[in-house]
């Protein structure tokens, strides 16, 4: 914290990007002039960076970097943009101190601390939101560095007075690279303690070319936990029980059931009255003759706020790694049943003439599934319409064509809108949204195609009536779709 301190400017380029604006927020905290630059610019990041004041231009130009008359001690680039960029290349060229953020958190903060790293293609931000807020409920004051926005945690970027060895720091831990001149996943810089791998599966088209090297990737994430480490992980799937098996550590294994013969399972997953979920926690006592089943004993009961069996299994993963660090069984519970969750996470954004509109940002098949079945287990009397938007490198790829098709079976009624710009793929390569409604409507499932947003606005706006659900799912700002949908459902005065 030492030699942040002695920085007075700081300029970000990518400043939008989930982790990037927490960062930045968290650099103005803590006194230092913040400036920077995005191309997509849209909530929730944006107005967490203009409620902490932060300097921010749209558009990337070389005159960003002293637009506002002083010149930058340090300039953060984010791993989206690329060696082509004219702002990083004119900080590159002309002599700035460069560095991306994961190499930062490494050379700066993350020498001494226990750090509690999240990982998995699925649910990271949430399980490290819920990790950081149950260590602070229960007394912990953690660091924590997070790449989302939580209803619960004041700032996504918070570091405690004191560093020590044994002082906890979760991580949100991305596969995703950490710049052009540093392929590498950003966990590599994080220096784990303990793991918690919550999935692996294939996304990141753009820079996996294949599963194996995604695979690849959280091996070395596995090979680099610290001896005095545990890797925590949701044994559910092949790829995930081949990666334990490189872990050097001791490895405590989850599951949403039995079968899967995992340490600890879920069990009597069920909606309470008040809306909220309960499950119990069974610890594996013996294996039975099945293969892979395994018998066990209760051990828990937990109540969340969160739907979804998915859910559940991050509420697990964090009471493991809780419990791992001594906190008291009695606090973790009671922490876990005030997590309120993550913005873009199931996030309500309105209810208007009884028809309330979500915002998810799911977007890989698996999390689309998920999600829509969680939320028509929340709204079971409801009719739940959902309007996706395929933005994400993998998603506007066709390589998941077929598996988006079952991923809506939960809902009642499908938008699919065009996917988001595919002007440098192969033509070979593109997802096409008439496909995956021609496929939806083979299912018997009612799907509509979304040409743009303003035409999706009126169709939405046509359809929904009382009691419905409407959920947005988009890694992305789809084009401002839900101040849209809910200013077109506004009673006019």
């Amino acid at each position: 914290m030492s030699e942040f301190s002695k920085l007075k400017h700081v300029h970000i380029v990518g400043a939008c990007g989930t982790l990037m604006g927490s960062f930045a927020a968290f650099l103005k905290r803590s006194g230092i002039r913040v400036t920077g630059s995005d191309q997509n610019v849209y909530p929730p990041m944006s107005d967490v960076l203009a409620q902490a004041g932060v300097e921010l231009f749209s558009g990337y130009q070389p005159e960003n970097l002293t637009r506002t008359g002083s010149k930058p001690d340090l300039v953060v680039i984010g791993n989206v943009i690329s060696a082509s960029n004219v702002e990083a290349r004119a900080a590159i060229d002309g002599g700035y101190q460069y560095t991306s953020l994961p190499e930062a958190m490494e050379r700066f903060l993350l020498q001494k601390t226990r750090n509690l790293v999240v990982s998995g293609t699925h649910g990271k931000t949430t399980t490290s939101s819920l990790l950081a807020h149950v260590l602070k409920f229960c007394g912990e004051d953690p660091s924590y560095f997070i790449g989302g926005v939580s209803l619960d945690l004041v700032n996504s970027f918070h570091l405690r007075g004191e560093l020590t060895e044994n002082s906890a720091f979760v991580l949100e831990g991305d596969e995703y690279d950490t710049a052009f001149w540093d392929k590498v996943p950003k966990f590599n810089h994080y220096r784990p303690v303990d793991v918690i791998l919550t999935s692996v599966e294939y996304d990141h088209a753009d820079i996996y070319p294949d599963f194996a090297s995604v695979m690849k990737a959280f091996e070395g994430l596995i090979e680099r936990i610290q001896p005095k480490g545990k890797l925590i992980a949701c044994t559910e799937t092949e790829s995930v029980k081949t990666l334990v098996k490189k872990a050097k550590v001791p490895v405590i294994s989850y599951a949403r059931a039995s079968s899967f013969g995992a340490d600890y399972w879920i069990q009597n997953f069920a909606r309470c009255m008040n809306g909220n979920f309960r499950f119990d926690v069974f610890k594996r006592t013996s294996q039975t003759g099945a293969p892979g089943d395994a018998t066990g004993m209760k051990t828990e009961s937990l109540e969340i706020q969160l739907p979804g069996e998915y859910n559940a299994l991050n509420a697990l993963a964090v009471w493991i790694q809780c419990r791992e660090l001594g906190i008291p069984l009695t606090k973790i519970a009671a922490g876990l049943k005030a997590f309120r969750g993550v913005k873009r996470r199931q996030e309500i954004r309105g209810e208007v003439g009884g028809v309330t509109v979500i915002d998810d940002f799911a977007h890989h098949p698996t999390a689309v599934r998920e999600t829509v079945g969680a939320l028509k287990k929340k709204y079971p009397d409801r009719r739940l319409i959902i309007a996706f938007e395929p933005r994400s490198a993998t998603s506007r790829r066709k390589v998941f064509q077929k598996d988006y098709a079952e991923a809506f079976d939960a809902a009642d009624e499908i938008f699919i809108s065009q996917p988001f710009d595919q002007s440098k793929l192969a033509s070979d390569d593109l997802f096409s949204s008439d496909q995956l409604v021609a496929d939806i409507c083979s299912r018997k499932k009612s799907a509509h195609f979304m040409k743009d947003v303003e035409s999706g606005v009126v169709q939405l706006k046509n359809l929904v009536k009382t009691g419905d659900v409407v959920a947005i799912l988009s890694n992305g700002g789809f084009g401002g779709i839900i101040e849209k949908l809910l200013t077109v459902l506004s009673p006019k005065t």
